[in-house]
């Protein structure tokens, strides 16, 4: 029994840890990440990979994750599959966590999870846990772990949390100042592409940073668009001033109604350059089309959600994390159509604009770390831009 084993099961016997569910549920665990007791949405990800890129994505600011996946940390953590700076998710829940091992791991996942601030709960029943928010719907709770807390605490603290409906989680993650991205082509060609050629960036665009992940830009580069990010409220004005060739919205956390100054801008900068639009950009540019959004039961959160491309009529599956969508009825057939459907839900995952070269999708294309099947949106906003400079 290694180390890491005998700590946990010392913290198994030793501290009670547990996550609080508004209803009143409690799910026991012992605590495998930082030493801190928190607020957050509960939600599940039935993704069987992707525990690093879940962490760092900034779409998770808020919430706890639930994984379907029993074994966690079995190809540990690793600077290249991070999706942005830091951790971002409020915290982890796991069944088992287990030791890595694979030559490209430099770090054990509990390690990650201490060293920045993340609490994390193993040894729960997360079937069970799946299960209740699947019936329930996902729910504002609480991670205790620090052993300071009754159950009863913890579930009040809960229901006084604010949850994530009307809260503007955006300005909480975005970019503090403008940045040009990977001017040497070092952090895209990274794992699995290391020796890959890039295309020349004969097209440039202005991504809007509302919760961007590293591998949207990784992807765009990849498709041959230079990339300038900007903070999420930065005026349109001053990203038209810039003149770029095309303007991208970026994937976000939390509720897209409270991000009205994103929408604002984006209603703006319709017809005046090719816009293309990724989950909660998606969303935004539903809202400045004049549509309006609504939360899912418990979201879409995972690696195999199948999508229906309504033109081609073909299937993709795809990478996938929001708790709202696009409400199909709010967008009148004579502004916008609907390019995807969930085969799920069927709620709204495409859209593109009848009057002007604008589009979007709900799901993640670029799938850090898989699938791949809509990669393609990419090139097509690529083929966008290179039309609209023709024609002007």
């Amino acid at each position: 029994m290694t180390a890491t084993m005998k700590n946990q099961w010392r913290a198994a016997r030793e501290k009670a840890a547990f996550l609080a569910l508004e209803d009143g549920t409690i799910f026991p665990g012992y605590s495998v990440g930082a030493d801190v007791d928190r607020p957050g949405e509960a939600v599940f990800n039935t993704g069987m990979t992707g525990y690093q890129e879940i962490l760092s994505d900034p779409s998770y600011a808020g919430q706890f994750v639930c994984l379907t996946a029993p074994e966690i940390g079995n190809y540990g953590i690793t600077p290249d599959d991070m999706e942005s700076d830091r951790f971002f998710a409020s915290g982890l829940l796991v069944h088992r966590v287990s030791a890595p091992s694979n030559w490209r791991s430099q770090e054990h996942i509990t390690e990650a999870l201490q060293a920045r601030g993340t609490p994390a709960l193993a040894g729960l029943d997360t079937r069970a846990l799946t299960t209740h928010l699947r019936d329930k719907g996902a729910m504002k709770s609480y991670m205790a772990v620090t052993g300071t807390l009754t159950p009863d605490e913890a579930v009040a603290r809960a229901r006084e949390w604010e949850g994530l409906t009307g809260q503007d989680y955006v300005a909480r993650v975005t970019t503090g100042e403008n940045y040009r991205w990977d001017t040497d082509n070092s952090r895209t060609t990274t794992f699995p592409h290391r020796d890959e050629i890039l295309p020349p960036a004969d097209h440039w665009v202005v991504a809007y940073d509302f919760g961007i992940k590293w591998n949207i830009l990784r992807c765009l580069r990849r498709c041959g668009l230079a990339v300038t990010v900007v903070p999420a409220k930065t005026p349109a004005r001053d990203v038209l001033a810039m003149k770029p060739d095309g303007v991208f919205l970026s994937n976000g956390p939390a509720d897209p109604a409270a991000v009205t100054y994103a929408s604002d801008a984006i209603r703006e900068l319709l017809g005046k350059v090719p816009l293309l639009g990724i989950c909660l950009g998606h969303q935004l540019l539903g809202i400045a089309l004049g549509g309006d959004t609504y939360k899912l039961p418990f979201g879409h959160h995972g690696c195999n959600h199948p999508v229906k491309d309504l033109a081609r009529n073909r299937t993709l599956i795809t990478s996938q994390n929001h708790n709202y969508a696009l409400r199909a009825e709010s967008i009148p057939d004579s502004v916008a159509e609907v390019t995807h459907v969930s085969l799920n839900d069927s709620s709204v995952e495409g859209l593109r604009s009848r009057n002007h070269p604008a589009f979007s999708v709900q799901f993640h294309p670029e799938a850090g770390p898989g699938p791949h099947d809509a990669f393609d949106v990419f090139k097509t906003f690529h083929a966008m831009i290179g039309e609209w400079l023709r024609t002007k």
